[in-house]
């Protein structure tokens, strides 16, 4: 089994990539309050948003507590912890030994300068206590965050409306709320020299292979950048192959794709700070599928499924097979549709590839800028602005209407794909195609679908074969592959990896009375 062999050159290329403040950040900090302290300024120079709040408790001990203003609670932080602590009346030593005691069962105990300045940075107060060698650290953070809520580039008819927030905080509950199983796992780790962002990697522990789970625990530990801002930053280290413009990673906003795939064997890569998870190893026939698949009537789902491959390779081929007919292939098109292209071309200076490339071009602009524009025109300027454009360049003979029309289907084919991170490379592939059809005619363009073909069998994720379960074939599979059979004839996960799979429990609702032992 070939796995786990590509690229590693991005690895061992990288820097550590160490800032000068942390030189010597692992020693352990000193027992007097006033040496911590400076330490701490010359560190948080120039740093507005830290807050150094000095006081004396009682019996003359001094202390101080430090946190990032707006990330900390500070009113919380007060009731519930400063003021408990001036009525404790003891002598100096039972007082320090007593309120050791106490936060110690109330805050994390923190001895290293590390784990300080990232919990600091995380909004937990940091209490200091002259005479005492620990720093004590207080879950106490107020961080304003987006609610849950349907995501827009993921919504469906039917389903939850539940979509993940930038706060891991967040989005861990809402799949330990539909997976209570404890064979659920959550590995947390820390990513990012300066950001410092959390990384938890989920996986069940009976279903996942757990050679999988230590390959990708293997590349996320070994990833050496200075911040991670979103998930595209993991994405491209933890891919095989990050120069194809194929996705091997599925990102998704949806709780319940999540959970879907993670009960199918598959590991899901939460990052704070972003609502895209991260889910792998996936292919490109589990990138055409959607959520909303599994959601409505069997029959419904496999006639949508099949219609969405259909549209899948017309928006790869359509435009590209039309150059190619109509400029080397005439005899090809019925004797009618030949003499109405041929009228509507007489007037056209343009030979079929520079039309299809003028219109597709400017098909793709307008499309980008209606993403870039704001929400409430952005969707009316995209489609006026093809309407008028194409009825213009007709009027203006630059173009011909059937040209028109094939960049209109092709546009309308490109939205079946449900997946974003899919329909990019199709948009991109389409040029050269289109070139090679222009200039070899069928041939070029068969020659093209050849390579697309070819790369993909090169493909895997995660050491997965990209085309699975067509290369390698695995016919148990094929009932979630054309066709969407029910839940109750589902009996096998996916096979990943050549780990042994597993059988779904029957439940005996839907067994229909067959033995599935």
């Amino acid at each position: 089994m070939r796995l786990f062999n590509k690229g590693w050159k991005r690895y061992l290329k990288t820097s550590d990539a160490t800032s000068v403040s942390e030189v010597g950040i692992q020693i352990q900090h000193s027992s007097l309050l006033d040496d911590n302290l400076l330490y701490l300024t010359s560190l948080y120079e120039e740093c507005g948003d830290i807050v150094f709040h000095s006081f004396v408790l009682a019996n003359g001990i001094k202390a101080a507590v430090v946190y990032a203003q707006g990330l900390a609670d500070e009113d919380l932080f007060q009731h519930q912890i400063l003021e408990p602590l001036q009525h404790i009346e003891l002598g100096k030593t039972e007082f320090l030994s007593q309120l050791v005691e106490q936060l110690t069962a109330k805050a994390e105990q923190l001895t290293e300068w590390s784990t300080v300045i990232e919990r600091i940075g995380s909004g937990h107060p940091i209490l200091w206590i002259d005479g005492s060698s620990a720093a004590f650290a207080f879950g106490m953070t107020k961080i304003t965050q987006r609610t849950v809520e349907e995501p827009v580039a993921e919504s469906t008819i039917r389903g939850p409306r539940e979509g993940f927030t930038e706060s891991i905080g967040v989005n861990i509950p809402l799949i330990r709320r539909r997976i209570k199983s404890p064979e659920l796992k959550m590995i947390n780790m820390t990513i990012g020299t300066y950001t410092k962002t959390q990384i938890t990697l989920a996986y069940m522990k009976n279903l996942a292979d757990p050679h999988l789970v230590a390959e990708m625990k293997l590349r996320i530990e070994r990833i050496r950048i200075h911040g991670v801002l979103e998930s595209e930053m993991i994405e491209e280290w933890i891919s095989d192959n990050p120069y194809s413009p194929f996705p091997q990673v599925l990102p998704t906003e949806r709780p319940d794709v999540v959970c879907a795939n993670v009960l199918e064997g598959r590991l899901a890569v939460l990052i704070d700070g972003t609502p895209f998870v991260l889910i792998a190893p996936v292919g490109l026939f589990s990138l055409l599928q959607s959520a909303e698949d599994y959601y409505q009537n069997v029959i419904m789902s496999t006639f949508i499924r099949l219609l969405r491959y259909v549209f899948f390779i017309i928006s790869v081929l359509l435009p590209s097979a039309y150059v190619a007919i109509t400029t080397f292939h005439q005899e090809m098109i019925p004797s009618v549709l030949l003499l109405n292209i041929s009228k509507s071309r007489e007037e056209i200076p343009f030979p079929a590839l520079v039309e299809a490339l003028i219109m597709e071009t400017t098909f793709e602009a307008l499309r980008e800028a209606g993403v870039r524009l704001p929400k409430q025109v952005g969707a009316a300027v995209s489609i006026v602005g093809a309407l008028v454009i194409g009825q213009a360049a007709t009027s203006a003979g630059i173009v011909s209407a059937p040209m028109v029309i094939v960049v209109a289907i092709t546009g309308i084919a490109s939205f079946m794909i449900p997946r974003y991170t899919l329909g990019i490379p199709l948009r991109l592939i389409r040029f050269p195609i289109m070139l090679m059809a222009g200039t070899l005619g069928l041939v070029g363009v068969i020659l093209g679908f050849i390579g697309i073909i070819l790369h993909l069998c090169r493909l895997s994720s995660l050491g997965v074969p990209y085309l699975t379960p067509i290369s390698p074939t695995r016919f148990k599979e094929f009932k979630d592959l054309l066709f969407r059979a029910p839940v109750w004839k589902q009996e096998h996960h996916p096979q990943l990896s050549g780990y042994q799979e597993q059988q779904n429990e029957t439940i005996g609702l839907h067994d229909k009375g067959e033995d599935t032992t």
